[in-house]
């Protein structure tokens, strides 16, 4: 008894599922072909979106800044020692303690090698600056 049952349900199964994608192919809907091609773009500030075709999908976005971190994020100065890494912290310790130490190449008053380390930072001084320099005349238009 339940198996002619099962076999009618077995049989009307595809038929089923021909009349539901039916209406769809007769609303006018494409041939059931998916895309050749699907193509993002990152749209610019007052750039168009280019129309899509039937063997394309064309997705934009838009990015009001072309940068991840946000502007007030950025540049924000130097950071504090809490918000630093231990390898940092650490290395800034270490270097206080060469200069404070008068170690060789620290330019420091104290000790016999401190003064070897001058000419090195005032060489860093400069280029610094220079390099500063350099980057304002860059950005002014």
């Amino acid at each position: 008894m339940i198996r002619p049952l099962l076999f009618a349900a077995l049989v009307a199964l595809p038929a089923l599922a021909g009349a539901q994608t039916a209406p769809a192919a007769a609303d006018g809907a494409a041939s059931g072909t998916p895309p050749q091609r699907v193509r993002s773009v990152t749209l610019g500030v007052g750039q168009k979106c280019p129309q899509s075709s039937d063997t394309e999908i064309v997705i934009c976005s838009t990015l009001d800044q072309p940068y991840r971190i946000p502007k007030q994020f950025r540049d924000s100065g130097p950071i504090p020692a809490q918000n630093q890494a231990w390898g940092n912290r650490a290395a800034t310790v270490d270097q206080v303690s060469r200069v404070a130490g008068g170690l060789p190449d620290t330019c420091s008053p104290v000790g016999s090698g401190g003064q070897s380390g001058c000419a090195l930072a005032t060489n860093k001084q400069w280029a610094a600056e220079r390099r500063a320099q350099r980057d304002a005349e860059s950005t002014v238009p």
